[in-house]
């Protein structure tokens, strides 16, 4: 009777435990500062960004997602999902019709949507890293979101290891100064605070316009001039040489003309503050140490 009865009163114990295990709610705060709770793993996904699509597919919520936004090409299995969304407006009636229990976004698209969504009590997470640690956070944190965080925590932690072996590599080299072109007309680089100056840092370079503190300013001919950069690397989203790169010929005593340190990198990697950003990093360290045999000031 003894033994029963403990038997009973420990599968009860089992069962509360288990129980107060699956209630537990799944906290988490995104990059704008918003705290979010799940009761439960987030099972049906809308993604609302190329980039957090790769995101989510690295921390092993692949198969919840169930819509993406336009030009989520990658990975491969993204590209069948239905498209939702594009850089300027979210199809609101398709992704409530869709049943998400979390949306995920870039904070800058369509916010009155995304808003929205928000006062229907559909969960939205923004992801915006503005580190390449931040890169590896977000894929945690959608993890945690998703209930892949072994996974998860396994991608992000083969970023940062990639990331420090760069830093390790670099560490010594020559610093270059370096002007990264967005877009020629009108002119617009990156400044301290965007990932590409961090990216730049990384790679042993130094960014002309670092101490500007707005992510993608505008700024003029003269002033890049005047700072007579080493390098100039201008980027392309389909990966190919933009051909407004090759007007910097028009001033060939520029030491980065000058010398053919006038690059191109890879716009679809380093332009998505995804996982795959860390492999356009690689490559612009390539460039920029290539850079290096080359350079003469």
């Amino acid at each position: 009777m003894r033994t029963a009865i403990a038997a009973f009163v420990g599968a009860l114990a089992l069962g509360l435990l288990v129980g107060a295990s699956v209630a537990a709610p799944i906290r988490v705060v995104d990059d704008d500062g918003t705290a979010l709770e799940l009761a439960h793993p987030a099972r049906r996904i809308v993604s609302l960004a190329p980039h957090a699509t790769e995101m989510l597919f690295a921390a092993g919520a692949g198969p919840a997602v169930v819509a993406v936004a336009a030009y989520s090409d990658y990975p491969p299995e993204a590209r069948s999902l239905p498209r939702v969304a594009d850089a300027a407006m979210i199809d609101l009636e398709n992704v409530v019709a869709l049943s998400p229990d979390l949306v995920v976004a870039w904070p800058y698209t369509a916010p009155q949507h995304l808003a929205a969504l928000r006062a229907l009590g559909i969960p939205v997470f923004f992801s915006n890293p503005r580190t390449i640690d931040g890169i590896a956070g977000d894929i945690e944190r959608l993890g945690a979101l998703a209930g892949t965080g072994a996974q998860a925590t396994k991608a992000a932690a083969t970023l940062r290891a990639r990331v420090a072996a760069l830093k390790a590599k670099y560490a010594g080299a020559r610093p270059l100064s370096v002007f990264y072109e967005i877009w020629n007309r009108p002119l617009y680089t990156v400044g301290g605070r965007h990932l590409l100056s961090e990216a730049i840092a990384l790679c042993g370079g130094r960014n002309i316009f670092a101490g500007l503190t707005l992510p993608a300013p505008e700024v003029n001919l003269e002033a890049v001039i005047a700072a007579s950069p080493q390098v100039i690397v201008g980027a392309d989203d389909a990966g190919g040489r933009p051909a407004w790169l090759d007007e910097w010929s028009r001033w060939p005593d520029l030491p980065a003309v000058r010398d053919r340190n006038v690059l191109v990198a890879n716009g679809d990697l380093l332009h998505r503050p995804g996982p795959r950003f860390i492999d356009g990093v690689a490559s612009l360290c390539d460039a920029l140490a290539a850079a290096r045999g080359r350079a003469r000031s």
